[in-house]
């Protein structure tokens, strides 16, 4: 399983927010890319990027500061926000991004997943961000009535290879993963599953782990020493 530090972007600077709310802001790094190049000599073997202000304006607003990340680092990064068109996703891809987040498109747009699939296959993810079970969009800042396998099923058929799975309640609280969530969405979709959303010890780590999840994606516990990259990645398989 893969420890992915998670970097998200807001206003220039590495924050974290609570539970996806923008008004609960915590700055962490007033240089995202020294924050990059830490976590990659701590032995990261990919980087997660959130262009938070990208996933409020519905485009990639941080775009030269993924490049200049891109281009200082040597692992692969991941990066969602605001990727809700195909020019979008070709635009991250010529920053030197790895792979692309989407999440709101999956909603908004489903024929755009299906022509994201296509074209640049496992290049693309979706993210399931979901709150008590059903998917949140734009910026998590908006509710829907589709649950999160309904929208793991019907993004498999399009060809999704990979999912990134939220819970939002969860996410910057530092309490626990929600376990029984990600397993019913591992066993229904049988595709790898990418883990966000309280991850705060390193048995959260080795629990998620023992249910095959391909991923962890850290943050908030990773900025204040709950968890330590160096002793997660010799104790976690990667």
């Amino acid at each position: 399983m893969e420890v992915i530090p998670a970097i998200d972007l807001k206003g220039g600077k590495c924050v974290r927010l609570y539970q996806g709310d923008y008004s609960q802001e915590t700055v962490f790094s007033e240089e995202p890319t020294d924050m990059a190049l830490h976590w990659q000599s701590l032995g990261a073997r990919r980087l997660h990027i959130v262009d938070l202000d990208g996933a409020a304006k519905g485009r990639l607003w941080h775009a030269p500061l993924i490049e200049e990340i891109a281009r200082m680092v040597r692992i692969p990064i991941q990066v969602g926000g605001g990727l809700r068109r195909i020019e979008a996703i070709e635009q991250a891809l010529e920053l030197g991004v790895a792979r692309t987040i989407l999440g709101t498109a999956a909603i908004d747009d489903p024929a755009l997943i299906k022509e994201a699939c296509r074209r640049f296959g496992n290049r693309v993810i979706v993210s399931i961000d979901a709150r008590d079970g059903y998917v949140a969009t734009h910026g998590w800042q908006e509710s829907t009535a589709v649950t999160a396998i309904e929208l793991a099923e019907m993004m498999a058929s399009f060809g999704v290879e990979r999912f990134i799975y939220t819970d939002i309640s969860r996410d910057g609280t530092l309490t626990e993963p929600n376990y029984d969530s990600v397993h019913e969405l591992s066993v229904k979709t049988r595709l790898p599953i990418i883990v966000a959303g309280g991850i705060s010890s390193l048995e959260h780590l080795k629990r998620l782990a023992k249910l095959g999840v391909e991923g962890a994606i850290v943050g908030r516990a990773l900025y204040t020493g709950d968890i330590d990259l160096k002793a997660a990645l010799a104790d976690i398989t990667v």
